[in-house]
């Protein structure tokens, strides 16, 4: 069960939001300061309101980061720490963002129903690992390196973000908007509201690991040309189709379908070439993808529909055509009313860009401690306002 469980949640399913879309690269390993390092006494860089942001929690970001990159972009170490070195001044400035938006969320009283989306969600993955409690999902976790306090607190973080910036920000646009500017979006933007065409696809996928590529094209090709002079696809796919979902073989149980798909959702140009002119029952090229070479069956195709008004649509779309500036406006509203302190060595890099002030108060090394909400009120009400 452990090697099982390890990979279930090391893998991304941010559709249904997993917990793996926590566990990499965010979430900790018990074991992740690798032996023979020297320890390096902590140190405060930031302080933001009460909280404070330590270089532990810096080398923490950047070390995820660079292995988020030497994942996806199949990066040596070397380079990737080097590019996230770069990045630093960058990171600071996210986690103050990511500290003064969990503050605004509890100040909001999120925080029971933040804890019960978290519990939520592992209770999910507990189910999918036919496992009966948090109890035991905890202890495969932990057989498995994965330290679920560190898992609780990085999920408990990215959802009190999002909730906040989608009440605070999000939900004010969409219901903010008026029906004459919904109506008018609309009719300048009808294009976006067409029911896109649409495919139903089923596959026949080809492994190139550890194969010679050349060998892998000359069977899809063998395949391709069987399939056009009217082999049954589904048979072909059932013996000859490699895709696996942890370690057993689909095809057989599936016949290599895939699901209904829009085209406007297929985003890879070589995959959505060879379907554009594939016929409801055709067959495309053989198309190389990472790990693999696939053939796609058109089993059903839709052409698209006119547009059509939908209320909720519309303002779903202005929102997300105003949603990153106004976001941007929000953090820039909540770091000009904080307190926010960056430690001189740091300072350089890292406020413009927060584009915020250096605190008078600002040491040569640490910052000093953030006045209280009363004491500044009391200040204020004896006429000692801060220029």
């Amino acid at each position: 069960m452990k090697s099982k469980f390890l990979i279930t949640a090391r893998r991304v399913a941010s559709a249904a939001l997993l917990l793996a879309a926590f566990l990499a690269p965010s979430a900790v390993s018990v074991q992740a300061q690798e032996e023979g390092v020297p320890r390096v006494i902590d140190e405060v860089i930031a302080q933001v309101n009460a909280d404070v942001i330590t270089l532990s929690m810096l080398r923490k970001d950047m070390a995820e980061a660079a292995e988020a990159l030497q994942q996806q972009r199949g990066w040596t170490a070397q380079q990737a720490n080097e590019e996230i070195a770069k990045r630093r001044a960058e990171i600071i400035a996210t986690l103050v963002n990511e500290q003064l938006l969990v503050q605004k969320g509890k100040e909001m009283g999120m925080n029971e129903d933040v804890e019960a989306e978290v519990n939520r969600r592992m209770l999910d993955v507990a189910k999918r690992e036919n496992l009966k409690s948090l109890a035991l999902l905890e202890q495969a976790m932990r057989e498995s390196k994965i330290d679920p306090a560190a898992v609780r607190a990085t999920m408990r973080t990215e959802i009190m973000k999002t909730w906040v910036l989608g009440r605070e920000v999000d939900q004010k646009i969409f219901y903010g908007l008026t029906d004459s500017e919904v109506k008018s979006y609309y009719e300048a933007n009808k294009e976006k509201f067409r029911k896109p065409e649409s495919v139903v696809l089923s596959e026949i996928f080809l492994s190139t690991v550890g194969k010679d590529p050349k060998e892998v094209r000359e069977r899809a090709d063998k395949l391709a040309a069987q399939l056009r002079a009217g082999a049954d696809f589904g048979a072909l796919a059932m013996v000859q189709s490699e895709r696996e979902v942890e370690g057993k073989r689909t095809a057989p149980e599936n016949k290599g379908k895939l699901g209904t798909y829009s085209m406007n959702d297929i985003t890879k140009e070589d995959i959505a070439n060879a379907l554009k002119n594939v016929k409801a029952g055709g067959v495309s090229n053989p198309i190389e993808t990472e790990g693999g070479i696939i053939i796609l069956r058109v089993d059903e195709r839709t052409p698209a529909g006119e547009a059509v008004f939908d209320d909720n649509q519309v303002r779903e779309a202005i929102t997300v055509t105003r949603m990153e500036k106004e976001r941007k406006t929000y953090l820039e509203n909540l770091r000009r009313d904080a307190y926010i302190e960056i430690a001189k060595d740091y300072q350089a890099d890292v406020l413009p860009l927060l584009k915020v002030e250096p605190q008078k108060s600002a040491s040569t090394t640490t910052p000093a401690a953030a006045p209280k909400k009363d004491d500044k009120k009391k200040s204020e009400a004896n006429g000692n306002k801060k220029p």
